[in-house]
């Protein structure tokens, strides 16, 4: 997608300077969890392809017309079908934003120029498994494996990639110096201590390995980029940003990390093990400008749906967290309704920032 036109930068716009640390984590720095993980995690994951109904019913819940993971208790947002096609549309939507599926230091990285190495890639928090079967398509070579809250159901399984069925928050210390790339994306709204995830990804990589992260930091954006502050107490305009404080409240209270895009930055760089360390941003039009027709192209006006499709399917995907965190339905019902119509609307743009970061592993 070509993003370098007035009216298209207008609309999804890239940064790559450093962010400030505006907030403090509310994860704990670096903390031990509570409970033993090895008391938790199984002997040895499992790949599951094909899921028999029992199977199905102890790794799903039902709660409000979706059905969720039956794993973790952090992350509350769908795992069925209908999640798994928004990520998929997400994906194809990120990768046009991004300029590529990959950050530029992949192709090297995952390169078949070690004899006697086999080169490996970890996918955490997978979702649909877009991005990881992009990687074992595009580097056939390569083994890769991809862990989630709920299996991997692509219709037909790649011989070099597994699907694991784990829950990151216990722990990443069975795959140390496995990995020449790390990935993840969107998953901090499942995530307790994102900081402490960072160095055991640090661990994870073999030396000169790639971590390649990307989080929404949960607030809302104005036309200028100015972050929109919002209570939960009132009703009325902006309703998007109304609906996304409610979000990250809920996720907060559920023990996710709603800070981690914030200090991504920070993290990695401050870690002795990484190098080469790269930000970007890219800011998203949840609710786009209105319509300027003098300037408008076919590869906007894509974008623009792909985008609209996303938002929409969220809204729905954020329904059991809010109603699970307590909000009346009649509220939920209102905030949807009315963020729907901002979107139709166009009257009051807003955005969300999508932050990225990817480093190198130092060799020595």
């Amino acid at each position: 997608m070509d993003i370098d036109s007035d009216t298209e930068s207008d609309v999804f716009s890239m940064t790559s300077a450093p962010p400030p640390s505006t907030s403090v984590s509310m994860a704990s720095s670096m903390s031990s969890y509570d409970r033993d993980p090895a008391e938790m995690r199984s002997t040895s994951p499992v790949s599951v392809i094909s899921m028999t109904s029992s199977m199905q019913s102890a790794i799903y819940r039902r709660e409000y017309g979706r059905n969720l993971n039956n794993y973790s208790d952090i992350y509350r947002l769908p795992a069925d079908d209908e999640e798994l096609q928004r990520l998929d549309l997400q994906h194809t939507m990120l990768s046009d934003i991004m300029g590529g599926k990959y950050v530029p230091p992949m192709a090297s990285v995952m390169a078949d120029d070690v004899p006697g190495e086999t080169k490996t890639c970890l996918d955490l928090g997978c979702g649909s498994g877009s991005w990881i079967l992009d990687v074992v398509r595009d580097f056939p070579h390569c083994s890769a494996v991809a862990v989630d809250l709920i299996p991997m159901q692509p219709p037909t399984m790649p011989l070099n990639l597994r699907s694991e069925v784990d829950d990151i928050n216990l722990g990443l210390e069975h795959f140390y110096g496995d990995f020449n790339v790390v990935h993840a994306r969107l998953i901090s709204s499942g995530i307790r201590d994102y900081h402490l995830l960072i160095e055991q990804i640090s661990h994870v990589l073999r030396p000169g390995g790639l971590i390649d992260v990307s989080e929404f930091d949960f607030h809302i954006y104005d036309k200028n980029h100015r972050r929109i502050e919002l209570g939960t107490e009132e009703l009325g305009p902006p309703w998007w940003a109304r609906w996304m404080r409610c979000m990250s409240v809920a996720i907060r209270n559920s023990g996710g990390d709603t800070d981690a895009a914030t200090h991504l930055y920070e993290w990695i760089s401050n870690n002795s093990l990484f190098e080469d360390v790269v930000y970007r941003e890219f800011w998203l039009p949840v609710v786009p400008p209105p319509r300027d027709m003098t300037n408008a192209t076919d590869v906007l006006a894509r974008f623009e749906q792909k985008m609209k499709e996303d938002v929409t399917s969220f809204l729905g995907s954020g329904r059991p967290l809010l109603l699970g965190s307590g909000l009346p339905m009649e509220l939920v019902d209102e905030l949807e309704r009315n963020a729907l119509k901002e979107v139709d609307e166009r009257r009051i743009p807003q955005f969300t920032r999508l932050q990225c970061v990817y480093a190198r592993k130092r060799s020595r």
